[in-house]
């Protein structure tokens, strides 16, 4: 890869004529980094197309391909990117559908809005991956057709679909009013009983460690059954009996299904697997009772996702945070509180109850002012970011509390650029604050000359506008590819540089 010429064709400040020389000789890597571009015209979104299909797929996810740039035969992946963007052709869609190569027509099961003549082909393609992906994204009433495929595959694909009717989807799990399946992937290849071997040595083999079947389909009867637990389509009724399964995978899906009922949560919250109970703790449908029981759970990770649950009490999450790891994040709940609440908060005794509130961007000026002077350094830590902050504060905190709030206010959106410059001097450097000061709309030349000498900084600081054209140029020789690259897409490369780098 020749990073330079990728992060040239990245960079924003290109002039179009060196575009056209890039299209023109762009290997993949650089072509890649050209499709992203926002400013191509016409005729370079076409070359550019006309290069190679990696490029192409790029231009038609991001829009700017139309049907009229594509030749389904030549480039079948670009035409297949079109019609899952809903943008291509339904004739496309019919000459793929016959597409010799099958992973072709695998991908064209997954399209939206295909013709139905489309649809009953692929449903009764020879691979069974081909049937498997369109039972995934196809129409309720194909779902529903496709979950009486004789192929177990194909109906764990059936029952993975949000859109398959709840009726059959609760059929699927109990068996009830469907044959039993005729085939799986293993017996489909294996005489049967086979277990695969989970270190198989076969280089051809696509069989999933551990799938196995003894004429019941049983790995992929669990696959089906996970499917269905996980998918909020089906019916609670038709799985909830999983509670007690030996499968952890089954007991884990069920614990974080939405709709749980309450006897099913309360069975889950005894599960000797913490995550089990973790997801469970984490997961909206329990009730208050529940929540209090997992509080005083013994394993931290379960503590810690009740603290996630958006709709745990604040007493209960007063306790957690005073005794579990939760570290400085928005906690759904207190991104929630009412201003009521929001005014407890402030007020709280706990410093990790307030240092959770301090996560909050839009705090009222009084209350972050006020969390901004806060005499333990968490709180400030968390409220520095905080945009709104005056400089004096901003100051205030650096001087009270030192190094450890000292990158979070360098990445406060309303730095300054003279406090940028102070706090890139401080000695010994505080190299997270320096990362912070290179990626700053405000950091100045003098700033980002200090950045550089710290390695992962200097990587953000290379494509700094506001860095001294000379320093940009002399970067695009670091040993350091990656600085090199972003030196190249800095967009205040001289042109008469940029020209001479473009062969």
């Amino acid at each position: 890869m020749n990073h330079v010429l990728c992060g040239l064709a990245a960079n924003p400040a290109l002039p179009s004529e060196l575009v056209d020389r890039l299209v023109k000789m762009a290997d993949d890597d650089v072509a890649a980094a050209l499709a992203d571009r926002g400013d191509l015209s016409r005729t370079q979104t076409a070359e550019l197309a006309a290069h190679g299909e990696q490029a192409a797929v790029r231009l038609a996810h991001r829009g700017t391909l139309t049907a009229a740039d594509i030749d389904p035969v030549t480039q079948p992946h670009a035409a297949l990117a079109l019609l899952e963007e809903g943008a291509g052709c339904p004739e496309w869609a019919r000459l793929l559908a016959s597409d010799p190569v099958a992973e072709h027509r695998e991908k064209l099961a997954g399209c939206p809005g295909l013709p139905s003549d489309v649809v009953e082909k692929l449903s009764a393609d020879a691979d069974i991956r081909v049937v498997a992906e369109l039972a995934l994204w196809t129409t309720p009433e194909v779902a529903a057709r496709l979950a009486r495929h004789p192929h177990a595959e194909v109906r764990s694909a059936v029952a993975a679909n949000e859109t398959t009717p709840p009726a059959v989807l609760a059929a699927l799990v109990t068996g009830e009013g469907l044959a039993p399946a005729w085939r799986c992937l293993v017996c489909d290849r294996e005489a049967t009983p086979f277990v695969h071997d989970p270190y198989c040595p076969r280089t051809d083999c696509r069989l999933p460690p551990g799938a196995a079947c003894d004429g019941s389909h049983q790995s992929a009867m669990h696959e089906l059954y996970e499917r269905a637990v996980r998918n909020p389509a089906t019916p609670a009724e038709a799985v909830v009996g999983f509670a007690g399964h030996s499968s952890l995978q089954l007991r884990w899906a069920l614990a974080a299904r939405p709709g749980l009922p309450p006897r099913v949560g309360v069975r889950l919250a005894e599960d000797p697997t913490g995550g089990v109970r973790a997801d469970l703790a984490g997961n909206p449908a329990i009730g208050e009772a529940l929540m209090r029981r997992l509080a005083a759970d013994r394993d931290p990770e379960v503590r810690r996702a009740l603290a996630l649950n958006p709709r745990v009490p604040l007493d209960v999450l007063a306790r957690l945070a005073d005794g579990t790891k939760i570290g400085a994040t928005l906690l759904p709940r207190i991104a929630a509180a009412s201003p009521a609440e929001v005014a407890e908060l402030a007020a709280s005794p706990s410093p990790a109850m307030r240092m959770l509130l301090a996560v909050r961007r839009d705090l009222p000026p009084h209350i972050r002012d006020a969390l901004a002077a806060d005499g333990d350094a968490k709180v400030v830590k968390s409220v520095a970011g905080h945009p709104g902050l005056s400089e004096a504060r901003l100051r205030a905190m650096v001087d009270r509390h030192g190094d450890p709030v000292v990158a979070k206010v360098a990445a406060n959106p309303d730095a300054s650029p003279e406090l940028l410059e102070s706090l890139a001097q401080r000695r010994p450097p505080v190299r997270k604050a320096l990362r912070e000061i290179a990626r700053h709309r405000r950091a100045t030349p003098s700033a980002l000359l200090v950045c550089l000498a710290d390695d992962k900084a200097r990587r953000i600081a290379a494509g700094h506008p506001a860095l001294p054209p000379p320093v940009v140029v002399d970067l695009l020789a670091d040993d350091d590819c990656q600085v090199a690259e972003a030196a190249a897409a800095n967009p205040s490369l001289p042109p008469d540089v940029m020209a001479h780098l473009v062969p």
